[in-house]
């Protein structure tokens, strides 16, 4: 009976003291960002070694090799499913936060922001009412040009200056929150228009170039095309199989992005009153927040589909292991996003916003309608045709 007791005396020691250097671990590994499936595995094996030390403890020597063994089962099974984690984390991916923003920066000296090759028709002075940008990451290589162009010579911190760049959602809150002045992004989605309506306020926006809404596959894909319908279908869950469509036996991987994204209020509109099917959704760990779930970002399957901006997903992003599909018989290219054959183009705006029943904000501050008119006039499109988008002109 003692030594039943002591036993089990060890047991409780093994399961607290463990327990609680095993959450130390987990937190450990929440902090320095370790991908889920590393710590389901921590935990697992966490976990099981306790409960098969506990038993080991508790039983006879014979009994022992088989715990043993058992977990050393476990351990290869773990194994395997980590390595299928990697290989997940190894395919390719469209995120746009993978974007090296900082490669666009205005006035550095290896800058890939457009360069203009003659002296600028305006040039803005650095004080209080000196224009504040932000807008969607595929335009910041388009408005960091600008501001290279027009705006004093100086740095331009992507983080706190007069040139941010944060993302659509991001950019049309801080509009309506009038934290900044203009921003370069697609057409808001029916969700902002009503943020901004609810907060009092009105968007006013200007035209300033044109670009494709794009959708792509993995490159070894045999479906080089489809029609306007069939994307309808795959992303409202009506076609679930790529050999409905000329492809493989495979089930369709229809990726989307987060909600009020650029991109995906293009697909909203694309949609019209198609209900859009439940997203593709990961789970994620936000520092010490615990587990969340968000919307997958497009990884590159062999039966996978995405979609984006022409100008990011083959500019921005080079990965020949993806490849651009055409629509209704017609491959978006500057163009044909010119002539207006490829299906899905649209303009894209400098947007502003002020109070409803006010003067609009280019009415205001004079440097903002100059930096306007001065984006609409031959050397503002010529930036914008030369940095990869199609101009107005």
């Amino acid at each position: 009976m003692k030594k039943y007791l002591k036993n089990l005396c060890y047991c409780l020691g093994v399961i607290f003291g463990g327990g609680f250097l095993l959450l130390v671990a987990w937190n450990f590994l929440i902090l320095f960002g370790m991908p889920l499936y590393i710590l389901y595995a921590v935990g697992f094996l966490g976990l099981t070694g306790l409960i098969a030390l506990c038993i080991c403890i508790l039983i006879g020597q014979q009994g022992r090799h088989i715990v043993k063994n058992s977990y050393l089962i476990l351990c290869v099974a773990v194994a395997i499913y980590v390595g299928h984690g990697i290989w997940q984390d190894n395919i390719p991916t469209m995120d746009d936060r993978l974007l090296m923003l900082y490669q666009y920066q205005p006035n550095t000296s290896d800058t890939k922001a457009v360069r203009l090759e003659e002296k600028p028709t305006l040039k803005l002075d650095d004080d209080y009412f000196l224009p504040s940008m932000d807008g969607a990451t595929a335009l910041y290589p388009v408005y960091a040009a600008f501001a290279q162009a027009v705006y004093p010579e100086k740095g331009y911190s992507l983080y706190e200056s007069k040139v941010v760049c944060t993302n659509t959602a991001r950019a049309y809150q801080r509009l309506i929150d009038q934290e900044v002045d203009v921003i370069f992004v697609a057409a808001p989605s029916q969700a902002q228009k009503d943020a901004a309506k609810a907060a009092g306020m009105e968007f006013y926006l200007t035209p300033i170039g044109r670009e494709a809404f794009v959708f792509f596959v993995n490159s070894r894909n045999p479906v080089k095309g489809l029609t306007v319908e069939q994307v309808k279908g795959i992303y409202s869950g009506a076609i679930t199989n790529w050999n409905e469509v000329g492809g493989k036996n495979q089930s369709i991987r229809a990726f989307q992005r987060a909600q009020n994204s650029g991109s995906q209020s293009a697909l909203e509109r694309l949609m019209e009153d198609i209900p859009i099917a439940e997203p593709e959704r990961k789970n994620v760990v936000i520092g010490m927040e615990g587990i969340i779930s968000q919307v997958a970002s497009y990884q590159n399957y062999k039966n996978a589909i995405g979609f984006s901006f022409r100008y990011y997903s083959t500019q921005m992003v080079e990965n020949e292991q993806i490849r651009l599909l055409a629509l209704d018989g017609v491959f978006p290219t500057k163009e044909t996003i010119r002539d207006g054959s490829y299906p899905i183009s649209s303009e894209f705006y400098a947007v502003t916003a002020a109070p409803i029943g006010q003067p609009a904000p280019k009415m205001k501050n004079p440097k903002l309608s100059a930096l306007l008119k001065w984006i609409l006039s031959p050397q503002g499109q010529w930036i914008i045709e030369k940095t990869g988008y199609v101009s107005l002109n």
